[in-house]
């Protein structure tokens, strides 16, 4: 097992306290089956990054040893490595909003109508199959090693963990710079204004570099969810409805370019049974 599942799993218990606690204040935001299916919807999702990243270990190894220089690790090369990590993983949720083949993963992370703690652990078993380790490969590519690189992988996920509730509000000066409850309570929103808002890991600086950024409107009240059909309360249908929504989109299609465009275009509402994510 590599750092990304060590760590993640080091920190499980607090993550199951937050839940724990969560739950029995505002026990209002859970359904419990919704809860469990988001619990199984993880360990599927760990078990296939963890069996994926093993097998690909040795190509990332490979690329270091061609890495233009040697990062040695110290802590200042760890905060430079961890922005630059926060920054590409801007860049890979960004894709995953706008890019249908990434979306396919994605969409299962935002197929829940509740918000809580556990929607946090609502992952894809795609994610390593559609390629979201690719982001990684610039910082190997420079010169950090493939451990440290999925040591900051794991730690950027964690605190994204801590940003899925409704329980916290705003957070004053804190907001301005990091991903809060409140900017990720937006992104998770289908309401037309957050639609494609606020992809932010841990620094919200980004979105507001890029143009992504979308503050609070106290006058809207949040829907969550996606738009569209939603998947049946199972894991199998929230890992698999889309793949069969992108299958549909791309045999209707005759052209190879009409094929790519699908593919890789932003995911659209052309079959009947597709979603769309915000």
């Amino acid at each position: 097992m590599i750092p990304v599942e060590l760590i993640l799993l080091g920190l499980s218990p607090i993550f199951l306290l937050c839940v724990f606690v969560e739950f029995k204040k505002a026990r209002q935001f859970y359904n419990i089956k919704d809860s469990l299916n988001n619990a199984v919807l993880a360990l599927l999702h760990q078990g296939s990054d963890a069996l994926v990243l093993l097998l690909l270990l040795p190509v990332f190894n490979w690329l270091h040893h061609y890495a233009l220089w040697k990062i040695e690790l110290t802590a200042a090369s760890l905060v430079v490595g961890f922005i630059l990590q926060d920054f590409l993983y801007y860049w890979f949720h960004r894709a995953s909003h706008n890019i249908h083949w990434f979306w396919v993963a994605h969409v299962v992370h935002h197929s829940s109508t509740r918000m809580n703690f556990t929607t946090a652990f609502r992952q894809s078993v795609l994610y390593p199959i559609v390629g979201m380790w690719l982001f990684w490969l610039p910082m190997i590519m420079i010169g950090f090693s493939p451990t440290v690189v999925f040591a900051i992988v794991a730690i950027n996920l964690a605190y994204q963990f801590f940003v899925h509730t409704q329980t916290v509000g705003n957070l004053g000066w804190f907001e301005h710079i990091f991903n809060t409850p409140t900017h990720h309570r937006i992104h998770h929103a289908i309401n037309k204004p957050y639609i494609d808002k606020n992809y932010a890991g841990v620094l919200i600086i980004w979105d507001k570099l890029f143009g992504t950024f979308a503050a609070e409107d106290k006058s809207i009240t949040i829907k969550y969810g996606i738009v569209g059909e939603l998947p049946d309360d199972n894991p199998l249908s929230a890992n698999f409805k889309q793949v069969g929504v992108l299958a549909q989109q791309l045999q209707r299609e005759k052209k190879l370019s009409d094929k790519l465009r699908v593919l890789f275009g932003y995911p659209n509402l052309r079959s009947t049974s597709s979603s769309r994510n915000v």
